[in-house]
């Protein structure tokens, strides 16, 4: 192979690494914001709605990780290992699981998530499709990691609003 394909090759994976390092710093910190947000929560506030949509501080945060474990395995790797419960044993965005468990469950598929970011192209296609007009939208590991920096910081703000309205604290997290 000439040496000119060498180095552009090592030019597009020089690139690729630089950018999959400032969408995961942006993911992180939107995940930190997430966990600085509910932390010092205790179990009432943690498990009971404050807005008339019903859903719950912990039952949110379940949800990312749901979304972590949905996006980056089934969707990106087309496989994904078995849950600890059925996932549908709770009304949605809520869950009957303790804050140890579902801290753990998120941070866990978090981790799962980083280490298909770490060991994937960002341009690699996508192995499952997510159903409806997102699925034609996310095609790639790059689209994954921006539709999970957008929705992260989605639910980022609502926690950030439950906060408020439970102790009045705001400005919580890394940004």
């Amino acid at each position: 192979m000439p040496a000119v394909i060498m180095l552009t090759r090592k030019g597009v994976d020089r690139v690729d690494d630089a950018e999959k390092n400032a969408l995961l710093m942006f993911l992180e910190a939107q995940r930190s914001s997430v966990l600085a947000i509910v932390d010092g929560l205790d179990l009432d506030a943690l498990t009971t709605a404050v807005l008339p949509s019903g859903w719950t501080p912990l039952g949110l945060v379940e949800h990312l990780g749901y979304a972590e474990r949905h996006w980056f395995q089934e969707i990106a790797t087309g496989s994904v290992e078995p849950l600890a419960w059925p996932d549908d044993d709770h009304t949605p965005l809520t869950t009957p699981r303790p804050p140890s468990v579902v801290f753990a469950f998120y941070r866990a598929q978090c981790e799962r998530s980083n280490t298909v970011i770490a060991t994937t192209p960002l341009s690699a296609p996508v192995r499952a499709r997510h159903p409806g007009w997102l699925g034609d939208e996310v095609t790639d590991l790059r689209r994954i990691i921006l539709h999970m920096i957008e929705e992260t910081a989605r639910h980022a703000g609502h926690l950030d609003v439950v906060r408020e309205l439970i102790d009045g604290k705001t400005g919580l997290g890394p940004r």
